[in-house]
């Protein structure tokens, strides 16, 4: 089973309304979703995951794809996410996509926010890169 949104319901249904959350679907069950939202006036990937069964046909790149076009479409010049270091499909898929790993000096008054939120619920932080991609080029 793929990893559940931690987001309230009525986070994904103000997500959905704004168009920052995107579900794929085979045979009439979701198998991969990405969300985006708005954090201190920047993109910021929330959460994004492909069901394994369903891994390595191209969804993922899909879903990434449509969010960083829907954030350059709502004018944003980047995009941010958090994400697991060494993961094979976490960060060096990414950086596959055109994300680079963003230094701790260049951190948003609003990402130092949402890395604290995460400390607190327990992310291991020390597995944690944070990656951004220009927004208007193809990863």
């Amino acid at each position: 089973m793929f990893a559940r949104s931690t987001l309230a319901a009525d986070d994904h249904v103000e997500a959905a309304a704004r168009g920052r959350l995107w579900v794929a679907e085979s045979d009439g069950r979701a198998v991969g979703y990405a969300l985006y939202s708005c954090v201190d006036g920047e993109a910021y990937l929330v959460q994004m995951d492909v069901d394994p069964d369903h891994g390595r046909r191209g969804m993922g790149r899909a879903l990434l794809e449509r969010a960083c076009a829907s954030a350059a479409g709502e004018g944003f010049g980047r995009i941010t996410l958090v994400t697991l270091r060494d993961v094979p499909w976490n960060a060096p898929f990414y950086a596959s996509a055109g994300f680079e790993v963003l230094e701790p000096a260049r951190y948003t008054p609003g990402l130092r926010a949402t890395l604290a939120e995460e400390h607190g619920l327990g992310f291991p932080m020390r597995l944690r890169v944070v990656m951004q991609r220009r927004l208007g080029q193809p990863g």
